[in-house]
């Protein structure tokens, strides 16, 4: 089976009442069309994961992010091909994350990180994050 290695950017950010925020993306076209997911995309030959991420952010919502810890790989099998994903915590350093390739996009607290239909790939990251908030952020 083929292996797609990818990136996603776990963007946080802090509300006005100090709770801390994670965007979402819709994704608006192929195959998962409509499921929502953690930006990013395919690494380059030559690219880090890291270099990839900061290309894919710029590339998919126009800003620039800085990229934090890693929160872990995720190996998921879709129908037809293997995904090995790096997730990562990131930060926006500059933009206002323009929506260029997606349908929608939401900040969701801790609260509402199960209100969106998650990608099955990003189920995991989406439920690992959602306990690190509890003592970490």
């Amino acid at each position: 089976m083929k292996t797609i290695r990818v990136v996603a950017a776990v963007i946080k950010a802090v509300k006005e009442d100090g709770r801390t925020m994670i965007f979402a993306t819709q994704r608006g076209y192929g195959e998962f069309k409509g499921g929502w997911e953690f930006p990013g995309g395919k690494i380059e030959a030559g690219e880090t994961p890291q270099e990839a991420l900061k290309r894919e952010i710029m590339e998919e919502l126009d800003t620039e992010v800085s990229v934090g810890e890693w929160i872990e790989t995720v190996e998921y099998d879709y129908p037809g091909f293997h995904l090995s994903m790096d997730c990562f915590w990131c930060e926006i350093v500059k933009g206002d994350l323009v929506l260029k390739e997606h349908e929608a996009a939401r900040w969701l607290t801790r609260e509402e990180l199960a209100d969106v239909e998650w990608l099955p790939a990003d189920v995991a990251v989406a439920e690992k994050i959602e306990e690190e908030m509890d003592y970490k952020i």
